[in-house]
């Protein structure tokens, strides 16, 4: 792990309706996330990340994703989605223990003519209480404008605890 360099990190130990991680520019061409034992307010919610410009969340129907779910209680899924308003990176819960956990590497951030695109690894003691996971990537269907950074956030209510991690990958 001597590649990568923190550069910002969040901990969650009171409710917050949203993490935003910046310090995304032109430093690192690849940025990596890691977040760990995120638990939600609300039963039975989304977690999602949007890119941040200029500090702002970028919330245009531009996100599309595709990944295969693994589950301990249920056979594997195909899952895709396009022209969303975030990335959907986990179904979360309130009972004891239901974390999402995951790795997410991100590509042409700073960039003003390209896609930015993401890959996605996950783990997540989900909403009915069972062990699922996730591997993938999805794109950022905008272009014209870097983008600095990235938002967590629950479809309702709050994000209640977590470790957020921002890093550059060194060139």
């Amino acid at each position: 792990m001597s590649s990568l360099i923190k550069i910002d990190e969040e901990i969650v130990t009171s409710a917050v309706s949203s993490v935003i991680l910046t310090g995304i520019n032109s430093t690192y061409d690849v940025y990596m996330i890691a977040y760990n034992n995120v638990e939600v307010t609300t039963d039975n919610v989304a977690f999602h990340l949007r890119v941040t410009e200029s500090g702002t969340p970028n919330s245009s129907l531009n996100y599309d994703r595709a990944v295969k779910t693994l589950k301990s209680y249920a056979s594997f899924s195909n899952d895709y989605q396009t022209n969303q308003a975030q990335w959907f990176i986990g179904q979360l819960g309130t009972p004891t223990q239901e974390q999402g956990n995951g790795i997410i590497y991100l590509f042409n951030m700073n960039s003003t003519t390209e896609y930015a695109f993401a890959t996605f690894e996950m783990t997540n003691f989900n909403s009915i209480s069972q062990l699922s996971g996730e591997q993938g990537g999805g794109y950022f269907t905008v272009t014209g404008t870097a983008r600095d950074g990235v938002e967590f956030t629950a479809s309702s209510g709050n994000i209640d605890s977590g470790k957020f991690s921002l890093y550059g990958l060194k060139k």
